[in-house]
């Protein structure tokens, strides 16, 4: 299944602490941890039939968007979290600078 991105919505879904989108009856999450001033980011899934298409991605934007909208630092205990922020250095300022050292040295 080729998927249009721009045409997927992510949704915070607060009650669950996760965000979401909904494809086709599948789900993608990116879980997360809120606290006064961190965001914990847990993990990312995304459906085998949805995989290598950028929505895992888009997940994760949706989350730094949101935490840089909230004034956030993010911490990622998530994997493919961390490795995108190691592939983006304008989301590297959410992270506290022990955070960012141990994103960098992976």
């Amino acid at each position: 299944m080729e998927l249009n991105l721009d045409s997927i919505a992510v949704e915070n879904n607060e009650a669950a602490q996760r965000f979401e989108a909904h494809i086709d009856g599948q789900l993608a999450v990116l879980t997360y941890r809120l606290f006064p001033r961190h965001l914990v980011l847990d993990h990312t899934e995304v459906p085998k039939p949805l995989a290598g298409q950028g929505l895992g991605t888009k997940l994760v934007r949706a989350a730094l968007d949101f935490a840089r909208d909230k004034q956030l630092r993010v911490v990622p205990l998530c994997p493919f979290v961390a490795g995108y922020l190691r592939r983006h250095p304008e989301y590297q300022d959410l992270l506290s600078s022990d955070d960012l050292q141990q994103v960098l040295s992976r």
